[in-house]
């Protein structure tokens, strides 16, 4: 389990630390550790530490005393180390310690007035040429302008040597976090640091996890400087790795059969959206569930049948007149009897491809007025934000939207959904007393009320932004929570399962918190929503212990 701390929480643990040690040990530990991952990283390259250059960004704090902290310690192993001084001072002991170590530093002109620090403004401010091409010709570029506990976007002359460092080939590694985001959200609110390597220290912080910071991060090395002793309190959120998803996923035993396996209802699929049934079918039958019965029109029903003859059907008034799989079968005495008359189910999933008409908003209520955990996604989301009524509901709840679904049941703009991810997440499960997957660049889970700390995904990819995928993940998570899953933990286990299949299915790589690495051989391929089913058995079996 890779656990994040919010800022305050990491500052208190690292006053508690300091409290016991010699003033000073901390940013030391910091600094090898970040000196570590610099040797490491240029060793990768072709001429190796001695005569690498390396430019160091230092604004005024912390981080940047761990940087050239760590610069000194590049130096003398022989690397041409320049300093860029981007703020009226650094710190005091690490540029001694540089310069003693044969470091350069380059003091960059600060901004003439209030318009110079506006990175909105073109050209209003130039960092000069011996920052320009010490930036623009080094093998190793180390952010250290601004610590954890920085808030907006980069102002001049930051934004400026940002834009430097990003148009480089250089490597860039961000120190503790990449300047310009939001440590605690991972909000990015304007110009920032994007890094190929991000070392943070004594603990995660969630803008680590979440995006649009984790994109900004690139992979996250974790020192360990001796905080953990000193955390009280539950982590804000978690990013559970393979062998956390393999321990909550259910096994049958002996005595298991399909109803103590689970049954999954599953109202999903129309006449016109035929394929929506069949993927949310195929994520439900390869997700574990003892049986599926599944709810839906004729010419779904007749889509599914060929595929997946498993499935229990019973079909709905459609457009077309296909005769029902069940005898003596009555639309208008289904309608009224919906969802006794489908049998026994241990939790539903509703919404995929259903419709959002008035028959389907009443069946959905219909759903949501058993006792039963249920897991609403796609239209289902649609009704929801017309008949907020229907929430709270006491028994378990899960909602699966993408950033625009949970604009509509918010009343939020969905770009502001997609910048602040966890706050609207959190939101919605305070305000509705629902478990939230906001699905999206980095799946997050936010637990009903915010009791318990948020859960992020990290197997995501990428090749998942297209059609039908919602419908396999929707599909999967409802047979795990027909299982006796919690709504938090059925979605975590899908979402990471569901990324993993997309991953194998399109040969992309994937290294897990624990060093764990999942590949294919033979490079990366478009995938279809059909082709994260066929591979959700694989992403089982590659986690199984």
């Amino acid at each position: 389990m890779r656990e994040a701390y919010q800022v305050a929480k990491v500052r208190a643990a690292e006053a508690a630390l300091m409290a016991q040690l010699p003033a000073g040990t901390l940013m030391q530990r910091a600094a090898a550790g970040l000196a570590s991952v610099c040797v490491s990283l240029l060793r990768q390259g072709p001429g190796g530490v001695y005569g690498a250059r390396v430019a160091i960004l230092a604004g005024t704090g912390d981080n940047g005393g761990d940087a050239l902290y760590a610069g000194e310690r590049l130096a003398r192993r022989g690397a041409a180390v320049t300093v860029i001084q981007a703020g009226p001072r650094m710190h005091a002991g690490g540029a001694a310690a540089l310069r003693a170590a044969g470091g350069r530093f380059i003091a960059i002109v600060p901004p003439r007035g209030a318009d110079d620090t506006r990175p909105d403004l073109a050209a209003r401010y130039d960092a000069g040429h011996d920052a320009r091409h010490a930036i623009g010709h080094a093998d190793l570029i180390i952010d250290g302008l601004l610590g954890i506990g920085g808030k907006g976007g980069l102002r001049e002359p930051f934004a400026t040597l940002a834009q430097l460092a990003a148009n480089t080939a250089g490597t860039t590694i961000a120190v503790d976090l990449p300047s310009g985001i939001d440590a605690d959200t991972g909000e990015v609110e304007g110009p920032a640091v994007r890094a190929d390597v991000t070392v943070t220290f004594g603990a995660l912080k969630p803008g680590l996890l979440i995006d649009p910071g984790s994109g900004q991060a690139g992979v996250v090395e974790l020192v360990d400087i001796g905080l953990r002793p000193y955390f009280d309190t539950p982590p804000d959120a978690s990013a559970p790795q393979a062998a956390d998803i393999a321990r909550l996923l259910p096994r049958p035993t002996a005595e298991s059969d399909k109803y103590r396996r689970g049954v999954l209802g599953l109202l999903a699929g129309s006449d016109r959206y035929t394929g929506a049934a069949l993927l949310a079918t195929g994520g439900a039958v390869n997700g574990g569930a003892g049986m599926v019965r599944l709810v839906t029109a004729p010419r779904a029903a007749a889509a599914v049948r060929l595929v997946h003859p498993e499935v229990v059907l019973a079909e709905l008034p459609g457009e077309t007149t296909a005769r029902s799989m069940q005898k003596d079968f009555s639309p208008a005495q289904h309608e009224s009897q919906f969802p006794d008359d489908v049998g026994r189910v241990q939790a539903w999933v509703a919404g995929p491809g259903m419709g959002t008409d008035d028959a389907a908003a009443d069946r959905l209520a219909r759903v949501l007025a058993t006792n039963l955990p249920v897991l609403v996604d796609a239209d289902g989301l649609t009704l929801l934000a017309n008949h907020r009524e229907l929430l709270p509901r006491a028994a378990p709840t899960l909602l699966t939207p993408h950033a625009g679904e949970l604009g509509r049941l918010l009343q939020a703009d969905p770009a502001d959904v997609a910048a602040r991810r966890l706050e609207h997440a959190r939101r919605a499960a305070a305000e509705f007393g629902v478990c939230v997957l906001l699905k999206g660049s980095t799946t997050v889970v936010a637990p009903p009320h915010n009791l318990d700390p948020v859960l992020i995904n990290t197997t995501g990819t990428p090749w998942l932004a297209t059609a039908g995928t919602g419908d396999v993940l929707a599909g999967l998570a409802g047979a795990l929570l027909a299982q006796g899953l919690a709504a938090p933990q059925a979605a975590i286990a899908a979402a990471y399962l569901h990324g993993l299949a997309a991953r194998l299915a399109a040969g992309t790589s994937y290294r897990s918190g624990s060093g764990a690495t999942f590949a294919n051989e033979g490079g990366e391929a478009p995938i279809g929503a059909s082709d994260v089913v066929t591979a959700l058995h694989a992403a089982f079996r590659a986690i199984a212990p």
